[in-house]
C-alpha cells in the first residue's frame, strides 16, 4: 500500500465525503469542476477540442500516438447530476494515450434539471453520430465510471436489445449498476467507503429518475441481456458501498457468456483512477485496463 494512498484515504474522509453528504448537485459540481483543474493533468501533447456528435456537445482529446479508427468513447460519473468532460478529460487523455485512441467525453444532460431518459439519449446519440462517421463499431471502446458506468453498459444493452453493432470493448470503473440500490455492500460498506455517503443513494437517484423505471437496463444495466455482448472489464474497491455493483454485473454477464475481466481492490477510493497523476495505484490501472484494451482490439502498445 502506498503513503499516497493513506493520505488520499484519509484526506477524502474528512473533506470529500462530509461535502457529498451535505452539498447540493450544484455546489457538487463547482467543487469537482475546481479539484479537476488543480489536481488532474493530461500527458504532454494532449490537444483537446470542443465539437459535437449527433447535437450533444463532446471533448475531444488527441494524443500524438492516436489513431484516427480509434475511438475511446468515455462517460463520466457524477450520480447523473455532477462532473462533465472538463472534470475527467485528465483521466481519458492518459487512457487513449496509451491505447493510440482519440477520445470523445460527451457533454451529457445531467439531473434534475433533464430527467431519465436525457442522459442515455445522449449518449446513444453520439455513438450513433460515431458510427455514422465512418468509425467500425468495433474499433470504438466504449466505458465509463460510477453513473458513467451505468451509461456505458447500458448503451451495449440497448445495442443488443435492437441486433444494432456493439463496440469491441466495454468497461466500468467502480460502476453503478443497480440503480434499485439491491446490494448488500451498500449497507456493510457504508462507514468504509471513504467518498460516497449511503444514505444519499437513493435521493440523488430519484433527483434522476423522477418517478421513472429504477431497473430500465439503459441505467440500470444489471437488469439488462447481455447474450453476444463484447469483452467487458470492471474494476471496483473491496471498500466502496458499490463493491456489490461490480461484482453482481460481473457475474451477471459472465452467465450470460461474456468474456469478462473482475479486478476487486483493496481499500482504494471510488473511481481511484482520477487520481492517477498522484496515486501509483491509480496508474497502476490505467496501465492494466489499457493492456486489456489492446489484447482485446489486437491494438500494439503505444508508442
Amino acid at each position: 500500500m502506498s503513503f499516497t494512498k493513506r493520505f488520499l484515504n484519509k484526506w477524502l474522509r474528512a473533506v470529500e465525503k462530509p461535502r457529498m453528504r451535505r452539498s447540493s448537485p450544484a455546489a457538487l459540481r463547482r467543487a469537482l469542476e475546481l479539484q479537476s483543474r488543480v489536481l488532474f493533468f493530461a500527458p504532454r501533447g494532449t490537444v483537446k477540442t470542443w465539437g459535437s456528435f449527433g447535437a450533444v456537445p463532446c471533448l475531444e482529446i488527441q494524443a500524438p500516438s492516436s489513431k484516427a479508427d480509434r475511438v475511446l468513447l468515455y462517460i463520466h460519473g457524477g450520480a447523473f447530476v455532477f462532473g462533465s468532460p472538463n472534470t475527467h478529460a485528465a483521466m481519458a487523455a492518459t487512457l487513449a494515450q496509451k491505447i493510440g485512441a482519440r477520445a470523445v467525453l460527451p457533454q451529457y444532460s445531467l439531473a434534475p434539471e433533464a430527467a431519465f431518459p436525457a442522459s442515455p439519449d445522449d449518449v446513444r446519440s453520439v455513438w450513433d453520430a460515431l458510427c455514422r462517421g465512418c468509425i467500425s463499431a468495433q474499433n470504438i471502446v466504449v466505458g465509463g465510471d460510477s453513473a458513467g458506468g451505468a451509461l456505458a453498459l447500458g448503451l451495449v444493452a440497448s445495442l443488443l436489445s435492437e441486433g444494432a453493432p456493439t463496440p469491441g470493448a466495454v468497461f466500468g470503473l467502480s460502476p453503478l449498476t443497480d440503480l434499485t440500490f439491491s446490494g448488500e455492500s451498500l449497507q456493510t460498506n457504508a462507514e468504509a467507503d471513504v467518498v460516497l455517503p449511503a444514505e444519499r443513494a437513493a435521493e440523488l437517484g430519484n433527483l434522476f429518475l423522477q418517478g421513472n423505471d429504477s431497473k430500465s437496463p439503459v441505467v440500470s444495466p444489471l437488469h439488462g441481456a447481455f447474450q453476444g455482448a463484447p469483452p467487458a472489464w470492471i474494476t471496483v474497491g473491496d471498500t466502496e458501498i458499490l463493491l456489490d455493483d461490480g461484482r453482481e454485473m460481473a457475474a451477471r454477464l459472465r452467465a450470460q457468456n461474456v468474456d469478462t475481466t473482475l479486478v476487486v481492490a483493496h481499500d482504494l477510493p471510488h473511481v481511484w483512477p482520477i487520481f492517477h497523476n498522484i496515486l501509483p495505484e491509480g496508474r497502476q490501472t490505467l496501465s492494466a485496463l489499457a493492456a486489456w484494451i489492446r489484447q482485446q482490439q489486437n491494438w500494439e502498445a503505444e508508442s
